[in-house]
């Protein structure tokens, strides 16, 4: 695309990534996601909560307006930005499936979660997995490099926002990225499965319609 052609804003029917079939699946999800919230969102209003489900309704909304930001930001070519955006992402929805799994943990939540108490993003994997696949272990830290890097610069973070210069030489994008259709890819792939936990920590956490029936607001979702 000539630079004089580039729009500064783009919208749902010219933008650069428009055709990708991972980014159409992203979409097709957030679609389900936003309708089973906005589903599941008011009946919060009408329960007694449990700790655990007043977590949830903090953190099943900042994932989802993450999630939101991250499609907005491929909408816009802001590749980088996304990628960098997928560790809070994958952080809250660990902490959603790490609390389900392990619903005594919600004291430390309700003390803030700290940094000297609360379990690492590269714990958390390795405790859902042992809980969820007893005897197939793994090394939390080898899923979370990859997004530590991005987020605190490390030198291995430098192709995300690589871009061709012509005539051969290679630079990093300080705006759009608009032909990297493989960073495109990369980001939808590491943002759906994520999402989709989401989507299954809002039935696990207020899929109870006995609970539907109560009468005393709890905190809006």
């Amino acid at each position: 695309m000539d630079a004089k052609d580039i729009p500064v804003v783009f919208t749902p029917d010219n933008e650069p990534y428009l055709g990708r079939t991972l980014l159409f699946h992203f979409d097709q999800l957030i679609c389900s996601v936003m309708e089973a919230n906005a589903s599941l969102a008011p009946t919060s209003h009408r329960r007694v909560l449990t700790d655990q489900q007043k977590m949830a309704c903090q953190v099943i909304p900042q994932a989802l307006s993450i999630a939101l930001s991250i499609r907005e930001l491929i909408r816009q070519g802001y590749l980088f930005g996304g990628h960098v955006l997928l560790r809070a992402l994958a952080e809250r929805a660990a902490i959603l499936l790490y609390i389900n799994l392990y619903p005594a943990e919600i004291d430390k939540w309700n003390r803030g979660w700290e940094h000297n108490e609360a379990p690492s993003l590269a714990k958390m994997f390795e405790k859902i997995r042992a809980k969820q696949k007893p005897g197939a272990p793994i090394r939390g830290s080898d899923l979370t490099a990859p997004m530590n890097s991005l987020l605190h610069a490390r030198p291995d973070s430098a192709p995300w926002n690589m871009i061709s210069l012509g005539g051969g030489g290679l630079g990093h994008a300080v705006s759009k990225i608009l032909d990297r259709p493989d960073l495109c890819d990369e980001l939808c792939a590491n943002a759906i499965p994520w999402l989709v936990a989401v989507h299954c920590m809002m039935a696990a956490y207020f899929g109870d319609e006995s609970l539907a029936s109560a009468d005393v607001r709890g905190p809006i979702q």
